[in-house]
């Protein structure tokens, strides 16, 4: 089937079947506007579906998606930044209380981290994205012997991207007061594709965890 006809079926099944659900919740979230208390921060990739991850409804996330779900550092210097003008919107406009950081498996991003970008104008701004896992690409290397193959490797880095993506939302000023006055809890998960499990990346021990564990 055509896919964009296939969008289209999907949203008559959409409103046929699923819409009545959430009717209601819509009509007060268009009345009093949306108050999300999670900023969630996922991967562009496509076989990322919030919706069935965690069962979310309308108003419950403010997600912002890009490639590798990476944070860009906080930066005064002027320029267009959609993804820190989302982070901003989030904290100081919508106020939520938790921000998650939630890399996966299979990642396409950080695989790329050991691969070669071809050096032309249709990759250059790609070329200058990947450039915010590279402190993760580093920190796997250091520890590179202790991992069987390339895909343990590339793991490795996933995980180690997400917890240097937390320390990077601590350099906005509005994130790091508020994590210290206890208003916005951050933390960072890690979607495993082949089974849907979540494992919470524990800022006390160090270690990534099964979701089940988190108190």
């Amino acid at each position: 089937m055509n896919p964009i006809k296939n969008l289209i079926r999907g949203n008559k099944l959409f409103r046929k079947y699923h819409f009545e659900e959430f009717k209601d919740d819509l009509n007060e979230l268009i009345t009093n506007g949306q108050k999300p208390e999670i900023l969630f921060i996922s991967c562009c990739d496509s076989r990322i579906t919030t919706d069935f991850m965690v069962g979310n409804k309308p108003g419950d996330l403010f997600t912002l998606r890009n490639i590798g779900n990476f944070v860009p550092p906080y930066s005064t210097d002027g320029n267009f930044h959609g993804n820190a003008s989302a982070i901003e919107y989030a904290v100081s406009v919508l106020k939520v209380s938790n921000i998650i950081v939630c890399g996966h498996s299979y990642c396409g991003a950080c695989q790329s981290l050991y691969e070669d970008i071809p050096n032309t104008n249709d990759y250059i701004n790609i070329r200058k994205w990947l450039e915010l896992g590279k402190k993760a690409k580093d920190m796997t290397l250091k520890n590179k012997h202790l991992y069987k193959n390339k895909q343990d490797l590339y793991k490795a880095t996933e995980k180690n991207s997400i917890i240097c993506q937390l320390k990077n939302l601590l350099t906005y000023p509005a994130i790091k007061r508020k994590v210290l006055t206890k208003e916005i809890t951050i933390h960072g998960w890690y979607y495993n594709l082949i089974d849907g499990s979540i494992e919470f990346y524990d800022q006390i021990s160090k270690k990534y965890k099964d979701i089940n564990e988190y108190r």
